[in-house]
């Protein structure tokens, strides 16, 4: 085993373990503890390793700790022929949570495309939800794209981009965190894209992003959106990284002040993106705290 793959699967000590979807696909997630469910969504280009000093903190404290693998990410199937729309992935994730857990309460950690993923299945099941992190990410319809997301949405050049250079996940090892990443932390990141193949979900989230009222996934986000007063201020914690490029701060603000003006939140000037690469130390213990009030 290559050193640098040997030490990514030391931070990542975890039993795997996977259930099938409805249409046959398999998805992979991990699980430690037990007591209350939190459930932990990852995004794009990421999977549910960037939850691996998360989910032992979670574990510590009394609860059951989960992370799931969208479809076409981490360990996950990676099919070739599936829809990656927003929609989907919201049924998979109902499936786990209702058919394959059956989970009658849940709390949720929600980053990036974890945010749409997630608050799609909160807003059909607000009864379920306890309380709700969001870390740098949005569940609601808006047309501000950076222009290097536009670039890899391109049929033929994103492709050439994304799958064929993965030009996607070593640019986000670069420019998603503030902090340098360890060679063990990056072939952790690079692991489950390694090959053209592979790499289909990291295209697909950046063409789902709905910027027009024709798009796939428009009125699924726009109901989303229409369903956030389902839930209350008191059950979320808005946790950012005040130097994302992609969710700056001006959705964090949007959050609070559109949404969820009463919501407790907090930013971290040091941390991007990533920012539980960035300041991991410091947000876990915050996350645990809300998360167990």
């Amino acid at each position: 085993m290559p050193a640098s793959q040997g030490s990514w699967k030391q931070l990542y000590p975890f039993d795997s373990k996977f259930f099938r979807s409805p249409e046959g696909h398999r998805l992979h997630y991990i699980e430690q503890g037990a007591g209350r469910p939190v459930l932990m969504l990852h995004g794009n280009p990421t999977w549910s390793f960037m939850y691996r000093d998360l989910l032992p903190a979670l574990q510590k404290a009394g609860r059951r700790a989960i992370a799931l693998d969208h479809l076409g990410c981490g360990l996950s199937d990676k099919p070739q022929n599936w829809p990656y729309h927003l929609q989907n992935h919201i049924d998979n994730l109902e499936y786990f949570i209702e058919q394959e857990l059956k989970l009658e309460q849940l709390d949720l950690v929600l980053h990036d495309w974890g945010g749409g993923v997630g608050m799609g299945y909160a807003v059909r099941h607000p009864e379920k939800i306890g309380r709700v992190v969001l870390m740098n990410t949005a569940a609601y319809l808006s047309d501000d794209c950076p222009r290097r997301i536009h670039l890899v949405r391109c049929p033929f050049l994103g492709a050439f981009l994304v799958r064929g250079l993965n030009a996607f996940v070593e640019s986000a090892l670069i420019m998603a965190p503030k902090r340098r990443l360890s060679a063990a932390v990056k072939a952790g990141y690079r692991h489950p894209y390694r090959n053209y193949r592979d790499r289909i979900a990291t295209q697909r989230f950046a063409q789902d992003i709905p910027l027009r009222q024709s798009h796939p996934s428009w009125q699924c986000l726009a109901d989303i959106q229409k369903g956030l007063p389902k839930l209350k201020d008191e059950q979320f914690l808005l946790c950012w990284g005040e130097q994302d490029f992609c969710f700056h701060m001006g959705f964090f603000e949007r959050w609070k002040k559109e949404f969820y003006p009463k919501a407790e939140a907090i930013s971290f000037p040091e941390a991007s993106h990533y920012l539980l690469e960035d300041q991991g130390e410091i947000i876990i213990p915050k996350l645990v705290q809300f998360l167990n009030k």
